[in-house]
């Protein structure tokens, strides 16, 4: 059976301290968090080794992204191994302020992807639309080519190591969210794909999470529909409190 997973982006945001007191606030409510919950952190690269200290072992490290070279004259980037090296068992791949931002195509996503399957890291890996897309019909499309140029090259053992994250990019940090049935129609649409590709068995293991402003009044109503497992949450990882009860919100 597959694993619900919540999953904090904290994007670039706290500063040493702040990010402290958050991880310290999340370590005194860890018991409230469900056993059958995992629960993923993703910081600043930078603080990794330091909020280990701080975390419990129950807790997940992950990188926000990583590079597509195993090592060399790169300067700034930060391989899977050096992530692996420090204690790092997720990396959020594909990202669409990534794509968006910082030019990263589907190809370098498909090396990213295979550079952590090599060093042992769980890629949380990222596919969703933009408003334009979808006002034009043109949201499975776009979510299938993404998948298909990024995740398909793999063996079915390698996929069933992914999760897969629908972050519609329309809903990312704008406090519109998707509605349970759009979701919900998505998230099936991604299970029946894999499906296609390998078989149901490979893909009824597979996580899918939702990432578009989830938040502590909204996340039990996500969560509830049958094929989103879980979160990818930005804003609300931030403070304590609602991560917490989005956490509760998944069990």
């Amino acid at each position: 059976m597959r694993r619900k997973i919540v999953a904090g982006n904290w994007k670039m945001n706290k500063s040493w301290p702040e990010a402290q007191e958050l991880a310290s606030a999340l370590a005194n409510q860890g018991n409230q968090f469900p056993t059958e919950v995992q629960v993923i952190v993703c910081p600043s690269s930078l603080y990794i080794h330091g909020l280990r200290g701080i975390l419990p072992s129950s807790i997940a490290l992950s990188a926000q992204n990583c590079s597509q070279h195993d090592l060399g004259a790169y300067t700034g980037e930060i391989s899977a191994a050096m992530l692996a090296s420090m204690g790092v068992t997720h990396c959020i791949i594909g990202h669409s302020e990534r794509r968006q931002y910082y030019g990263e195509t589907n190809e370098i996503i498909r090396e990213q992807l295979d550079a952590c399957l090599k060093n042992n890291i769980t890629p949380l890996f990222c596919c969703g639309e933009t408003l334009a897309e979808r006002d034009a019909g043109n949201h499975f499309s776009t979510v299938s080519s993404q998948i298909q140029q990024a995740l398909f090259q793999l063996s079915a053992e390698q996929i069933i190591g992914v999760v897969i994250a629908y972050e519609p990019v329309w809903a990312i940090g704008t406090g519109v969210t998707a509605s349970n049935a759009q979701a919900e129609e998505m998230h099936a649409f991604i299970r029946s794909f894999v499906a296609n590709q390998f078989n149901q068995s490979v893909a009824d293991s597979i996580s899918i999470l939702y990432g578009g402003s989830v938040n502590a009044a909204n996340a039990a109503e996500l969560f509830a529909c049958p094929n989103v497992d879980g979160g990818l949450v930005g804003g609300a990882s931030l403070k304590a409190a609602d991560f917490t009860t989005i956490i509760q919100a998944a069990q």
